[in-house]
């Protein structure tokens, strides 16, 4: 039921977060389980865009100024300008990272923060936390459906089983299209990633379906466009406690015939003490994965909810 190659992911990352010491005053934000854990899974592509557009380490600190409509990339004391650099360096650096199938940001950066970066208003003399760094701002721009995350949020044990569970997902689909997609192929990555879809957004996954039943043979490159852009938008969803429930009470009817009553009653068990946040998700899993080795079903045993990452990881271990 390992699904998972010795080939490593490709997945960009901000310079710092590996230990380099590229930041503004001399030093780095070493991320322990980018550097440790997920190195063994994923082949880090390191970039730090202010240190591409020419600036030293260290160096001045620069903050987004926004003023008359337009949003740029200045010293913190006003005495230079970089927005027309960094913007030149992105357009040369975005087209190639079209093959990575994730990045990891440093959060608050000016340059390469997700989301709640502080822009300063020097009309108001005030800053909001409402900016997102120039290179990320136009990686996701040019890259919708990539995964993206800061350094802090995978701090969070749901945002990060989130992050790595897309990124894995969207490098399956990558591998799938360079082979050359088909209906065919579609409809079993489909399948393959159903009880995981439902974990994440059960309505939304109802609605995917129609989609893939009627693609227009195996050169409709729209409709393979428009399966995983609303693939990828599910997987952004938090799978909740709710919906874990029930997929797994899904995957236990797969063995009601073949469970007797001590051991139906001991799946149920541990499915409502999950529910009820006294055990962890892995353990009722675990003894899925347990009765699937006992009674093997290949239509279980595909199923990508089982395993949406390296067990070695430990990511469901605290959820």
């Amino acid at each position: 039921m390992n699904r998972f190659s010795s080939d490593k992911i490709s997945v960009g990352i901000s310079s710092c977060l590996l230990g380099q010491e590229v930041r503004y005053d001399g030093g780095h934000k070493q991320s322990r389980f980018c550097r440790v854990e997920l190195a063994e899974f994923f082949s880090f592509e390191p970039t730090c865009p202010e240190m591409a557009i020419g600036m030293d380490s260290p160096r001045k600190a620069i903050r987004l100024v926004q003023d008359d409509q337009r949003i740029s990339l200045q010293a913190s004391d006003g005495s230079f300008d970089v927005t027309e650099k960094m913007h030149d360096y992105t357009e040369r650096r975005l087209p190639q990272l079209g093959h990575l199938s994730g990045y990891i940001v440093c959060a608050k950066s000016p340059s390469c923060g997700m989301e709640r970066v502080s822009v300063y208003h020097p009309q108001k003399n005030n800053a909001t936390k409402d900016g997102s760094g120039l290179f990320t701002a136009k990686l996701m721009q040019a890259y919708p459906l990539l995964p993206v995350e800061e350094d802090g949020r995978l701090n969070d044990p749901l945002l990060r089983e989130n992050f790595i569970n897309r990124v894995f997902a969207y490098h399956e689909w990558k591998s799938l299209a360079d082979e050359g997609l088909s209906v065919a192929k579609v409809q079993r990555f489909h399948a393959k990633f159903k009880y995981l879809l439902m974990a994440h957004h059960p309505e939304k996954y109802r609605h995917l379906g129609p989609l893939v039943a009627n693609l227009n043979g195996n050169h409709d490159q729209r409709g393979f466009n428009a399966y995983i852009a609303q693939f990828m938008a599910i997987l952004k969803h938090n799978c909740s406690r709710k919906n874990h429930c029930n997929v797994l009470l899904h995957l236990q009817g797969y063995f009601k015939r073949e469970l007797n009553p001590e051991q139906r009653q001991e799946l149920s068990e541990r499915i409502h003490q999950y529910r009820e946040g006294l055990l962890p998700l892995l353990v009722p899993i675990s003894l899925i994965q347990h009765y699937l080795r006992e009674h093997p079903n290949h239509y279980v045993a595909m199923q990508a909810y089982l395993n949406p990452h390296p067990n070695q990881l430990k990511l469901r271990y605290s959820l």
